[in-house]
């Protein structure tokens, strides 16, 4: 399968999900574990709509709590620990473009986002390519994370920052 047939796949397999009521976690489980390829616990949460551009790099673990409208590009690779929380609206991107303007057409950068266990991602949070976000840790809502996130720290803004550390 191509890049453009993988896309085609991943976009069709997330308007399935979409068509899904809240109240239908278990046909939403069933057709995620599809999409990534990958069984997910019935701990897994997912409130529809959800994108994505490749679906198959995408590992989550227990307890994984995504809101409405959230955003997987993850052709460099994501995975979520157990007992994270995506509020609405998060994208994790794992891809862009070169700097060059005569390359930006004609490739793809990526590198895969780590999330780790416990971490809270708040409401249209960004988390861009090569992030990991340490356990425990707070993502405040609209914060743009281009930066690794230490274990037990809450950080907000664009680029965000570390403002606080959780005892």
């Amino acid at each position: 399968m191509d890049f453009v047939q993988k896309v085609q796949r991943a976009i069709g397999m997330a308007e399935q999900i979409n068509t899904l009521a809240y109240a239908q976690q278990e046909e939403i489980r069933e057709r995620w574990s599809e999409l990534t390829g990958q069984a997910v616990d019935e701990t897994f949460h997912l409130i529809p709509p959800v994108f994505t551009d490749h679906g198959v790099h995408i590992r989550v673990g227990r307890n994984v709590f995504v809101n409405q409208g959230c955003r997987f590009n993850d052709v460099g690779g994501i995975e979520i620990d157990d007992d994270v929380m995506l509020g609405p609206d998060v994208s994790l991107i794992t891809s862009g473009h070169p700097l060059a303007p005569a390359q930006r057409r004609t490739g793809i950068t990526s590198a895969p986002i780590r999330i780790g266990r416990n971490v809270w991602i708040g409401a249209s949070a960004m988390i861009l390519q090569g992030v990991t976000i340490g356990a425990d840790a707070v993502v405040a809502a609209g914060a743009v994370v281009t930066r690794d996130v230490p274990a037990r720290s809450v950080v907000a803004g664009v680029p965000a920052t570390v403002i606080k550390r959780i005892p």
